[in-house]
């Protein structure tokens, strides 16, 4: 069922919005001080082309760093990716088929908005290490 999902995302806007990821890291690369931002930008193109099965979860490290680095983000980048994913989410939602593709599109706003001090995880993984015993100190997001 995920890989159907995930193919019908990939068609609606998956692919558009992993364009503009893709070139948000781009942008970031550019220079050498940015580096970071493109990183987690290029991560998150992949979560957006392939989102169905996957989860965002906190990265138990991340402090200060993050923070400083999720605000810088927001001013650049953050903010035209969120737009991206609102503008997107509500037009999916315009039929009934299209609802849980835009619901999705919204559960991605928060880590198009803050990316550093996250992790994407598969589902699988995280149902098979909370059985096993926590590895994560905090509860799964989305």
């Amino acid at each position: 069922m995920k890989t159907i999902l995930n193919v019908i995302w990939l068609v609606l806007s998956g692919f558009w919005l992993a364009l503009g990821y893709i070139a948000a890291g781009i942008i970031c690369c550019i220079l050498i001080i940015t580096i970071p931002f493109g990183i987690a930008s290029f991560r998150i193109a992949g979560y957006a082309l392939w989102p169905f099965g996957r989860t965002i979860v906190d990265k138990p490290g991340a402090g200060a760093g993050s923070v400083i680095g999720n605000v810088i983000w927001i001013v650049f980048a953050g903010l035209w990716l969120a737009i991206g994913h609102i503008v997107s989410g509500i037009a999916l939602c315009i039929t009934i088929i299209g609802i849980p593709f835009g619901i999705a599109n919204f559960k991605m706003v928060p880590i198009s908005l803050v990316p550093l001090g996250k992790d994407i995880v598969r589902t699988d993984d995280l149902r098979r290490t909370y059985q096993a015993g926590p590895a994560y100190p905090y509860p799964p997001q989305g």
